[in-house]
């Protein structure tokens, strides 16, 4: 039987850079890391996604690479790798590594080769043209920062094609040394015992471009990738970001033989509208909207992560009412069309809310990644340029420096937010390890639930109807076993009745923000909170 251990998997993302230092550089390094893995065992996360951590300028928080087959200098070497590598298969933590190859670095020697000579083998490792294309300002990601997806280069005397920034020129994905140089970059780390790959921008990585006529996208590509990794380590995944609406997904999905997870980019931005509206209508109309996956396809489920909160896929009124409730400034928004908060500062520090997002998360189809922090309730630094406010150092101690680094704050390469609520005296690991009533230790007992509930991984969805319109229902089936989940959105208590389910059946109280009197009945009224939440068992 395959390994599908994707399925019901927690996964936790970080950036090595600001987790831990364990040279005393003042950059987090591997050997931080692996000081620190069992505060991730600890929180039950069996999964580590980790953001780029290749030689780089640095120049877009490590996307822009100038070496795949190597660590950058500042977090350690090869070494330092395999053995955190082993540390974390000690812990029973698979390795998932982000992998940005739609484009590089301009100092990376394949582009400084192609721009210096017609002749070299890598000027077909990207695009080019003779002359400025008509649509030079078209396809814009970053407005604001970004004026072109063309720029001309002096020593090459043409124009190269860029996605995002100029300096992260786009690799050219019809040229076959470039998707065989793609195979052997997966071959290598696989072989340092990584289980996955994060697909960075995956409908441009397969998007072939030329100046003179439209682009098209050669999805295939994903498949070449899926056997390529069946063939070397068959339980390994790719896991792409890929925020397009629903027509699109069998692209990736396929018939289960391309990616294995993709971001529930859709769902998560319905799921702040409806957290907004106190309306459990957004889910439900977006849950329901969702195609049925191929059996070997994932969603994978998040609140937050190191970019913006993206709610480009609502309409512009969805999006005004998103932003009135968690980002009301214009300094708290991004691009027009996302937020640069974390989710406690998006909720006032507001537990109740804070718990409830993450148990709505938890319960939606699919596998919840966890961005680094957010299990302390850690704040922003909205005086931060750009996505930088949300990648601040990770908190682990009361001291001034919070414990990450032993220098002085000024050698610090990443911001640490000294001041406030969210200041390390209040939010750290250490003091919420010690603490059972932390948010730490609470996420903790949601992360084993989720685990005991492998119906949420694996089985049916069906979402019956509440007659309170707050309350979103979940109805999750599997292997004749059955897990039954409620949110009450809205602040306001309430007790609701769920028609559809079978009637006489009792529901074992397995989760939930109290503890209530008497263990409910499916023909009786169930009772819930303000933004509170229940998890069952139909017995």
């Amino acid at each position: 039987m395959l390994d599908l251990w994707y399925k019901n998997a927690v996964i936790y993302s970080l950036n090595v850079a600001t987790y831990k230092d364990g040279n005393g550089d003042g950059i987090g390094d591997f050997k931080g890391l692996a000081e620190q893995l069992d505060h991730i065992a600890q929180l039950g996360a069996n999964c580590l996604w980790l953001l780029p951590f290749y030689p780089s300028p640095g120049l877009d928080h490590g996307y822009d690479v100038t070496d795949y087959y190597n660590v950058a200098p500042a977090h350690g070497s090869l070494g330092d790798f395999v053995e955190f590598s082993h540390q974390a298969r000690l812990r029973g933590m698979r390795l998932i590594v982000d992998l940005p190859i739609n484009h590089t670095s301009d100092r990376h020697p394949w582009f400084q080769q192609a721009r210096c000579d017609p002749s070299s083998p890598y000027r077909d490792y990207y695009v080019w043209s003779d002359t400025e294309p008509e649509n030079s300002t078209e396809g814009v990601v970053f407005p604001g920062f970004q004026l072109s997806v063309w720029t001309y280069d002096l020593s090459a005397r043409a124009w190269y094609y860029h996605r995002f920034y100029q300096h992260q020129p786009d690799l050219n994905i019809a040229c076959p040394a470039v998707r065989e140089e793609i195979f052997k970059i997966l071959g290598f780390w696989l072989e340092l015992g990584v289980s996955g790959f994060r697909i960075d921008a995956a409908p441009f990585v397969v998007e072939e471009v030329r100046p003179d006529r439209p682009a098209t996208r050669r999805y295939e590509f994903f498949a070449d990738l899926r056997n390529f990794l069946s063939w070397r380590k068959g339980d390994a995944v790719l896991l792409a970001e890929a925020n397009v609406p629903p027509s699109e997904f069998n692209h990736y999905f396929g018939d289960g033989s391309r990616i294995h997870l993709m971001f529930a980019f859709l769902l998560n931005q319905h799921l702040f509208l409806a957290l907004a509206r106190e309306s459990a209508e957004p889910l439900q109309r977006c849950l329901s909207a969702l195609p049925r996956l191929p059996q070997f396809a994932q969603w994978a489920q998040f609140l937050r992560n190191h970019d913006e909160l993206d709610l480009g896929r609502l309409t512009p009124e969805e999006r005004e009412e998103v932003y009135a409730a968690f980002a009301p400034t214009r300094k708290m928004q991004l691009y027009g069309r996302g937020i640069r908060r974390r989710l406690a500062s998006m909720f006032e520090n507001d537990r109740r809310r804070i718990e409830l997002a993450f148990s709505l998360m938890f319960s939606l189809p699919g596998t919840p990644v966890i961005y680094y922090g957010d299990e302390l309730g850690m704040g922003d630094d909205l005086s931060l340029p750009e996505r930088w406010p949300v990648r601040t150092c990770m908190q682990w101690t009361d001291a001034k420096d919070a414990g990450f680094s032993a220098p002085p704050a000024a050698r610090l390469l990443h911001h640490i937010i000294h001041d406030g609520d969210y200041a390390p005296a209040k939010v750290n690991a250490a003091a919420q390890q010690r603490d059972p009533d932390s948010l730490f230790n609470w996420l903790r007992r949601l992360v084993e639930m989720r685990q005991s509930c492998p119906e949420i991984g694996w089985g049916e969805l069906t979402i019956p109807r509440s007659d309170c319109p707050s309350v979103l229902v979940e109805h999750f089936v599997w292997q004749g076993k059955a897990v039954f989940v409620l949110h009450n959105l809205s602040q306001e208590k309430c007790s609701t009745t769920v028609a559809e389910l079978p009637a006489g059946r009792k529901l074992i109280d397995l989760f939930g923000n109290r503890i209530y009197q008497s263990k409910a009945g499916t023909d009786a009224a169930i009772e819930i909170d303000g933004y509170g939440y229940r998890w069952f068992r139909i017995e």
